[in-house]
């Protein structure tokens, strides 16, 4: 791909991984890697424009009907694509609907933008990712099958060592920190065809290790705090993204120091 390829508009589409979370910054809004990302475009080219659609929460179906149609019409250069991951941590899963219903994304977004880029999503190491890790390959291995077939770019960030370090990931044990965040970004900017600025795999230093008693505090904390809370959105039905708009709905220049919409929370989507 051109290493100097010019793009002069980008749409990101999905959940919480594309809105932010958890890259808090001081006024309450969450930045992420989508925003990393359209800062750096827009730096190299004046008038670039920038739409956000994510929503912390949202399954495949969601984001078919409430995103894709309208990152569509805005026919921007750059869509971001990721999604479904949600649809696999839940304890009942139709894999076959999940396929069914990103193809039809792909098929929508790819025809209607220059480079349709999807994700295979990081997953932070330890037991829980062993238990839904069947799926979310399965999950993979369909974008995989589906970007060569429509042209698309995949980011591997499944396959990045790196991005299971659980340093990389916010106590809530689901959403990347700003560094995270930020590796994600330099990711994204590099399959794109942009010069790298540094190496998005380099691993951590090394981790000293935490002593039985800080692990369990951290382990209590997060259940009370996140765990639980998730558990009981899951049983009523409920999502974090209800009711939430997208932070930055219409395709318009970005400049320096945008603000987006405030958040209020750092709950697991």
């Amino acid at each position: 791909m051109e290493m100097n390829a010019s793009y002069t508009s980008f749409v990101a589409v999905g959940d919480s991984f594309t809105e932010g979370m958890s890259d808090l910054l001081p006024d309450g809004s969450y930045r992420g890697w989508a925003d990393l990302l359209a800062a750096r475009l827009a730096a190299r080219t004046p008038g670039f424009r920038y739409a956000n659609l994510a929503v912390r929460g949202k399954l495949i179906g969601q984001i078919v009907d409430e995103q894709v149609e309208r990152a569509a019409a805005m026919k921007a250069d750059v869509v971001t694509l990721v999604g479904g991951l949600n649809d696999t941590l839940r304890p009942k899963c139709d894999m076959g609907r999940v396929r069914g219903l990103l193809e039809e994304a792909v098929e929508r977004l790819a025809p209607s933008c220059e480079r349709l880029v999807l994700m295979r999503s990081p997953g932070r190491n330890g037991p829980v990712m062993e238990r839904f890790r069947p799926r979310m390959e399965e999950l993979f291995d369909h974008i995989d099958m589906l970007a060569a077939r429509h042209g698309a770019l995949v980011v591997d960030l499944y396959g990045a060592p790196v991005l299971g370090d659980q340093r990389l990931w916010d106590v809530d044990r689901l959403h990347l920190t700003a560094e995270g965040h930020r590796r994600v970004a330099e990711a994204v900017w590099q399959t794109l065809g942009l010069a790298a600025e540094d190496d998005w795999r380099a691993p951590l230093p090394p981790a000293v290790p935490l002593g039985w008693a800080a692990r369990r505090t951290a382990d209590v904390r997060f259940a009370r705090q996140h765990l639980v809370p998730w558990i009981g959105r899951r049983l009523t039905g409920r999502s974090s993204g209800d009711g939430r708009p997208s932070k930055r709905p219409e395709l318009l220049p970005y400049e320096a120091g945008d603000r987006l919409l405030p958040d209020d929370d750092g709950v697991l989507s």
